[in-house]
């Protein structure tokens, strides 16, 4: 039984709320789920130490740019998404993050399709770490790749954020 006083390892509720067992008194120092990915949609399907899966439903119709597909920036969003839950799970109590640094390769069009994106850590630094995240959608074909630094933010710097 958790304490309520003492907030669970972002991995630990991650693992709690994908596997339907987290408890209305189970907290943790972040926010989940966060405020943009419940405006956009997005659900974490999988979790571990500095890798996430989340997923989207993307329709053009909703998500979609001029030419009729679904938006890069959409893309772009649910990477980070996907890269900072992954890093979070990373985070103690006192620590938190920011991006430093995202490029995306877009490979294929999206209209509709559930889209996976999978980030996982290339490099973990005490400070700045790199992820990579590969977006595929529902026939399995990668759409998007994208590259990404994080920085671990301590200290004051930390504070509010």
């Amino acid at each position: 039984m958790s304490d309520v006083s003492t907030p669970l390892p972002v991995l630990h509720y991650l693992q709690r709320q994908i596997a339907g067992t987290l408890r209305e008194d189970d907290k943790t120092h972040m926010r989940y789920p966060t405020a943009i990915s419940r405006l956009l949609g997005f659900r974490i399907v999988e979790i571990g130490e500095a890798l996430a899966v989340v997923e989207l439903n993307a329709h053009a119709e909703i998500h979609g740019n001029q030419q009729g597909t679904v938006h890069g920036g959409l893309l772009c969003e649910l990477a980070d998404a996907a890269i900072g839950t992954a890093h979070s799970t990373l985070m103690v109590d006192g620590e938190s993050f920011t991006s430093i640094d995202l490029k995306a390769t877009f490979l294929r069009p999206v209209w509709d399709s559930r889209l996976l994106a999978r980030a996982w850590a290339t490099h973990r630094g005490r400070t700045v770490s790199h992820y990579q995240c590969d977006i595929q959608r529902d026939d399995g074909k990668v759409v998007a790749r994208v590259d990404s630094a994080v920085m671990t933010l301590r200290g004051d710097h930390a504070k509010g954020r």
